[in-house]
């Protein structure tokens, strides 16, 4: 099947931008490529340093020149219920690798922070910027120039985006990425949103609350709706960085284990000291980049990485905007529902056919590049395919045909949405983006008068002093990258529900983020240029009438213009942001950060 039309489009403008920046990154990658094996360029004493803790055979092993070594990237911690699988990893792996003839090595711990965890409090203002301290982390940790590849253990919200860029930065050697997976399934969806609710609404208490909660986060694992930790996961698998089907396998079970097994295996065999050389710098190329754009779309992914694409992107020389996402998203169509876009959740998915199936109905239809490497092989169609566990290995089967509950997962000729539902919204504000395929039809436009806020708690106030029983558009500005961190505002999801709840038409538009977990209530997010930099939402006043129609992808204050361009820009001191839980310590960050719609980087640029 031909690629559709728009897709080839967006790639070809893609590659067209991106040519001088991709090829400068090329070029040095297969400059560093050409040094051979890494460990050669050290000396007797740096390479001692580096096998000091060994035992006799690694010692001998890394002596040689032909004994490839793995340099682990952990973020393993027992706080976190995804990441605290990983504690028996690096063991996993090192036995495997030993039993290849290879060494292993932990080559850096990285920091992973829960926005679960730090959600409406002071340490949400860091997570943004833990994706670059983690991209920075695990390049001190490669910097040892001891590898032949990399193998990088890592799941949730920054922590993975975070990872691909210290990747692709050492892009001449192979990635593989292994998953941990999801918990098994807790209580259901649509409870705890139901307890959620009621909570907002005073109507059950703490005790109530924090018992549905747990019964919904219960084990190690994943979080099992479909936000921006499993979003990376079907990122990684659909970008060809990680095993075909290892995406949604619960932890603790043989085929985890297995798998674990079975990805060091392929991290020995694309080395550049065997036949199938696979560097993460041609794994991820503009075609792959598109076609995890293309996964975004037709899983609901998280709005999240309307912002960490871009920064993972740039890390590989390449050059994407919004403009791209909203043109592919206007032709993928919505294949899954799974919370908060439905009430199945990722375990469902899974077992409904999960990625080979997702994977084959995208390719037969034309909606995906096959032609691309990937750490399991050639072509994207390796990835139509689920794992087994027949006699302790994995082997390799076709995906199904035929979903196995097209309540979930559905093939591309029954469609949930004929779009992903993710939109670009331009007009005299600026541009945010909006996702709309868990917002019904019928609150996709709303016009009404704005209600200024200068943080998510102000908004919450309101609320529950009965101040906001009228149509409203919630403006809460200064959550911006450069004001406080750009944390997620999700405190704001139930109050605004509930205003939905009661036929009251209600929006959100915000510099702050919501991320794919946001569900029902229309949000224009990421808005650029934010308040801090004086950005057209820092001149909006309580009553404007503000228009977001999400069809059409138009946000606007209907104010006279000249008379709007005129209006002084509001300011906020926001200094007692700025220190507490470790934020006097990420000054320079928000002195650094690039925009929203630039992936609000504080790491410069990587490529010039």
């Amino acid at each position: 099947m031909s690629v559709h039309q728009t897709i080839r489009d967006v790639t070809d403008r893609i590659t067209k931008r991106s040519e001088k920046t991709r090829r400068i990154y090329l070029d040095r990658m297969d400059a560093a490529a050409k040094q051979g094996v890494h460990r050669t360029a050290l000396s007797c004493g740096n390479l001692a340093h580096g096998f000091a803790a060994c035992g006799a055979g690694d010692k001998a092993k890394l002596s040689d020149e032909i004994t490839p070594n793995i340099g682990i990237i952990t973020a393993y911690n027992d706080m976190l219920s995804a990441h605290a699988p990983y504690k028996d990893y690096p063991d996993q792996i090192k036995a495997a690798a030993e039993a290849a003839g290879a060494v292993a090595q932990v080559a850096s711990g990285v920091p992973a922070m829960c926005d679960g965890v730090t959600q409406g409090q002071p340490g949400m203002d860091l997570s943004l910027f833990s994706r670059d301290v983690i991209a920075l982390a695990a390049g001190v940790g490669l910097s040892h120039n001891m590898f032949d590849a990399a193998m990088f253990l890592g799941i949730c919200d920054k922590i993975v985006p975070g990872l691909v860029i210290a990747a692709l930065s050492f892009g001449h050697i192979p990635a593989v990425f292994v998953p941990a997976g999801p918990m098994p399934s807790g209580l259901p969806n649509d409870e705890k949103a139901r307890i959620r609710q009621l909570y907002a609404e005073g109507k059950v208490g703490r005790d109530e609350l924090l018992k549905a909660e747990s019964e919904s986060y219960h084990s190690a694992g994943t979080c099992t709706f479909y936000g921006t930790a499993n979003t990376n996961q079907m990122l990684m698998e659909i970008m060809g960085l990680q095993l075909p089907g290892s995406s949604f396998v619960n932890p603790g079970t043989p085929m985890r284990d297995a798998l674990t097994k079975e990805a060091t295996r392929r991290a020995l065999a694309i080395t550049a000291l065997g036949n199938e050389f696979t560097p993460a710098s041609r794994v991820v190329d503009e075609k792959a980049i598109v076609n995890g754009m293309i996964g975004l779309h037709a899983t609901g992914g998280s709005t999240n990485h309307t912002i960490h694409l871009i920064a993972m992107a740039a890390a590989a020389g390449i050059q994407i905007n919004w403009q791209d996402m909203s043109d592919l998203s206007d032709v993928a169509p919505l294949l899954t529902r799974v919370y908060p876009n439905g009430m199945a959740d990722v375990n469902h998915f899974h077992a409904a056919g999960g990625m080979g199936f997702l994977i084959d109905q995208l390719l037969n239809a034309g909606l995906a590049h096959d032609d691309v490497k990937t750490i399991w092989g050639s072509g994207l169609h390796v990835y139509a395919q689920e794992p087994k566990l027949i006699d302790d290995r994995i082997q390799m089967e076709p995906a199904a045909k035929e979903s196995g509950n097209e309540n979930v997962l559905t093939p591309c000729n029954k469609p949930f949405a004929k779009n992903g539902g993710l939109k670009l919204l331009k007009g005299n504000l600026g541009q945010s983006v909006i996702k709309i395929s868990a917002v019904k039809p019928e609150h996709r436009v709303v016009e009404a008068p704005a209600k200024v806020f200068h943080s998510q708690d102000e908004l919450n106030d309101a609320f529950k002093a009965g101040e906001l029983n009228e149509d409203v558009v919630a403006v809460v500005r200064f959550s911006g990258p450069k004001a406080i961190g750009m944390p997620e505002l999700h405190k704001l999801t139930p109050p605004l529900s509930v205003l939905q709840n009661r036929g009251i038409k209600v929006a959100l538009i915000t510099d702050g983020r919501m991320s794919g977990a946001s569900g029902k209530v229309p949000a224009a997010i990421h808005m650029t240029p934010e308040a801090v930099d004086g950005g057209p939402i820092a001149k909006i006043k309580d009553g404007d009438i503000i228009r977001l129609d999400a069809e059409a992808g138009v946000l606007e204050v209907l104010v006279d213009q000249a008379e709007f361009d005129a209006r002084p820009v509001a300011t906020q001191d926001l200094s007692a942001s700025h220190h507490g839980l470790g934020r006097e310590l990420f000054t320079g960050m928000r002195q650094l950060v690039g925009a929203a719609d630039q992936g609000a980087s504080a790491l410069g640029e990587l490529i010039k």
